[in-house]
């Protein structure tokens, strides 16, 4: 199967299973997606909606969050992980919003990345969720079923970003990444299917039988 046949299989196959994509993490305004994103580094966004609300419900804007201390929401988000980084990321971005940005969210990769403890995966996420410009998040998920449908050598969650914006239209960018992800924890998930058993992996690679290892 030629890649752009790939390709067309992939998205049609997708589309069919998720018509529509909501977005994971809940949120009711930027701020709170922002900051959910940050807590989702290494962390389930099941756990994450679960523990969120409990932060948002002492502070949901950075003129809020700012006046909060870090020992705070420390003791609040501990369960989602990696509590004294994300705390003190949470703390300083807010007073940066608030100094810099008059509480708003930057509405450039730039200057989101520039904030304490978001990378380019958060900025995406929250370009691409929160304002709607097109931008490819590319998560375990991702990195892994790019690997498995052979769509990048996966030598780097970066090359894999790039491979797949060479590959798919912009004007699918936003909602194809959480299908995928979505088909990811559904379907090709990190050991249940190796690249063998599920429906596209199977169609793309009919004769492939040894499980395939993806880098990380």
């Amino acid at each position: 199967m030629l890649r752009k046949e790939k390709v067309n299989f992939i998205s049609e196959e997708l589309n069919k299973l998720y018509p529509k994509t909501p977005t994971p993490l809940t949120h009711q305004n930027k701020f709170e997606l922002l900051i959910a994103v940050l807590l989702s580094a290494q962390c389930t966004d099941e756990r994450v909606n679960k523990i969120s609300p409990l932060l948002f419900k002492v502070a949901n804007n950075p003129f809020e969050m700012e006046k909060i201390s870090k020992e705070k929401i420390y003791s609040i988000i501990k369960p989602c992980g990696l509590g004294p980084q994300k705390s003190k990321a949470i703390s300083e971005l807010s007073k940066i919003l608030v100094k810099e940005f008059n509480g708003n969210i930057p509405r450039t990769f730039k200057e989101l990345e520039k904030l304490p403890g978001v990378g380019h995966k958060t900025a995406s996420v929250v370009m691409s969720q929160g304002f709607g410009f097109p931008a490819f998040p590319v998560d375990t998920h991702i990195h892994r079923l790019a690997q498995r449908w052979g769509l990048t050598n996966g030598r780097s969650v970066n090359q894999t970003e790039k491979d797949l914006k060479k590959l798919f239209p912009k004007e699918s960018w936003n909602k194809l990444h959480l299908q995928i992800i979505f088909y990811g924890r559904e379907y090709c998930t990190a050991r249940g299917c190796l690249g063998v058993k599920c429906n596209i992996c199977r169609t793309l690679y009919p004769k492939r039988i040894k499980p395939i290892k993806t880098k990380k």
